[in-house]
């Protein structure tokens, strides 16, 4: 080994000055020091309060405060219970009963409906179908018509049977709409 290294000695130079150099790179050069950034925020070394907290700093102390009593007043309050016992009536004679077909002129909530969202309602609704007797009264060709103006939902009607699901929904049966279509 001697031998042949006394015969390429420029060769193993050449390759030791190579190494060196590739040592120096990796190792041997100084980085250049991370840029130091001076923040400054209410926390820094002579910095004022923050100007959210002046108004704690400044006010005097809670126990300092002497609390304020409210004279009585007799009347004040009198008639109150009555009034929201009144309300509470009228609320309740007001609440739609669960189940309950909906007033002639008020329109069915299609979100019900599996398949139809809020995007789906509102573009219903523009195109006139507010009730579910009218999906459950639909054909073929209405379908088809309906189908056609529904653009990205197209086919929703069909796929996710939205005239079985209003005939259902528009008769009350909701136990065998939840049977078939699962819960509402």
């Amino acid at each position: 080994m001697l031998q042949m290294i006394e015969a390429n000695w420029i060769a193993v130079t050449a390759l030791v000055v190579l190494v060196l150099l590739v040592a120096w790179a990796v190792w041997g050069r100084k980085k250049p020091a991370p840029e130091k950034r001076e923040y400054r925020d209410v926390l820094s070394e002579g910095a004022g309060p923050a100007q959210r907290n002046a108004a704690l700093i400044d006010a005097p102390p809670a126990a300092a405060i002497p609390p304020i009593v409210p004279t009585p007043a007799a009347g004040l309050m009198a008639g109150v219970g009555e009034i929201v016992a009144h309300a509470a009536e009228e609320e309740v004679e007001a609440a739609p009963v669960a189940g309950a077909m909906p007033a002639a002129g008020e329109a069915d909530d299609l979100t019900r409906i599996k398949g139809i969202g809020p995007k789906l309602n509102a573009r219903l609704k523009e195109l006139g179908v507010t009730r579910f007797a009218q999906i459950a009264a639909w054909s073929e060709a209405d379908l088809a018509g309906i189908d056609a103006q529904l653009g990205a939902f197209a086919g929703r009607p069909k796929r996710d049977a939205w005239v079985e699901q209003a005939a259902l929904l528009a008769g009350g049966d909701t136990g065998a709409y939840e049977a078939k279509f699962g819960k509402l």
